[in-house]
């Protein structure tokens, strides 16, 4: 749903995305990194 919401243009959903993986990783992430692979992965 979130990828839908930023491919449509919603940045919000992007951030979502973002902290999705941070819960994920709980936390031990880096942010930086996760943002540009979503984007990279997303073709942002």
């Amino acid at each position: 749903k979130s990828v839908d919401e930023f491919r449509a243009g919603k940045e919000k959903a992007f951030q979502a995305l973002v902290g999705q993986a941070m819960k994920a990783t709980q936390g031990k992430a880096n942010p930086q990194q996760v943002n540009a692979l979503l984007r990279a992965r997303l073709g942002a």
